[in-house]
């Protein structure tokens, strides 16, 4: 990622930079960031921003479980080490993270990704998982952390954010299906007290990518059907103005964040939900129709539309 950030070349990273200038947002979660220690690649992302009139001088990239070996053969192929064989599909430590570009500082998170997956009250382990794999293998597959911004004396908003594995890549044995349904049910373990952590502290917002639509694609969709649905939460169902159609899907188009091709269509797979309590004055996903000039240069960037939200803070 640093390479293609330094070449200046790579299309998608402008494509990036140009999508984020014109979304113009005080904060930005960022998913499928590749991670390194001495946060260059973040750093050089925000430089290339700051260069384009858009200056966040707060960014932060949070080290993930992806490529992280756990020593055993997990794919059952007859080998170790390989990118199936991490705690999150990688094929290096750290690729495709999450990082945090903000106009306001960012305090030290809570990082709860080294939960073992069978420590999630009511986890919901595939049936063939062995006791060596249960006793290393952690829930997050890039991570669940809880990031406190100040954005005025004395004030801080929670940013809670997590990146699921997609429900799918799998067998009969649903692993991914099941881990990915549990990863969306930490948070709800976490705002009922049912963790080693203390609840997230008001106001905070919950965003990130589930990589779950409520009703269709793959996936057990009760588990983000019950996020949405949590009292602690509010839904401002986000919408964009694309005029896709899914050919079968029962959702509204309108409220898709992520278009896959080969008949799956659009899918509702990023969330930006505030807690309780909050004034939202408006949401929406940044997708316009493909007739509007704009909509290649956000294809170029991600398959993913940016969620957005204007929030009025206590």
């Amino acid at each position: 990622m640093l390479q293609a950030v330094r070449s200046r070349a790579d299309a998608q990273v402008q494509a990036v930079v140009t999508v984020l200038a014109r979304l113009d947002a005080d904060v930005v979660v960022l998913t499928g960031v590749d991670y390194d220690y001495g946060q260059s690649a973040i750093t050089a992302l925000a430089a290339d921003l700051k260069e384009a009139g858009h200056p966040y001088p707060f960014a932060l990239a949070l080290r993930p479980n992806t490529g992280v070996q756990t020593g055993l053969d997990l794919d059952g192929n007859g080998k170790t080490g390989q990118a199936r064989d991490a705690q999150g599909y990688g094929r290096f430590a750290g690729q495709g993270g999450m990082a945090i570009l903000s106009r306001y500082p960012l305090g030290d998170p809570r990082d709860f990704s080294g939960l073992l997956w069978r420590d999630l009250p009511g986890a919901n382990l595939p049936t063939d998982m062995t006791e060596a794999a249960r006793a290393v293998q952690l829930l997050s597959t890039s991570g669940h952390f809880d990031v406190p911004l100040s954005y005025a004396p004395a004030k801080t908003l929670h940013l809670l954010v997590w990146y699921a594995t997609p429900p799918v890549f799998d067998g009969p044995e649903d692993r991914n299906g099941r881990r990915n349904q549990d990863e969306a049910a930490f948070w709800l373990r976490l705002t009922e007290g049912k963790l080693p952590w203390s609840p997230p502290e008001s106001p905070f917002v919950l965003l990130g990518q589930p990589n779950l639509d409520p009703v269709d694609g793959d996936g057990r969709h009760d588990a983000i059907a019950a996020l949405l649905a949590d009292p602690a939460l509010q839904d401002p169902q986000p919408k964009g103005t694309s005029g896709h159609i899914d050919k079968g899907q029962r959702g509204d188009p309108a409220l898709d964040t992520a278009f896959y091709p080969k008949g799956v269509g659009g899918l509702r797979v990023d969330v930006l939900l505030p807690s309780a309590g909050l004034q939202v004055q408006a949401a929406g996903v940044l997708w316009p129709a493909d007739s509007d000039p704009f909509a290649a240069t956000l294809a170029a960037a991600s398959r993913h539309r940016p969620v957005w939200a204007d929030i009025d803070l206590p």
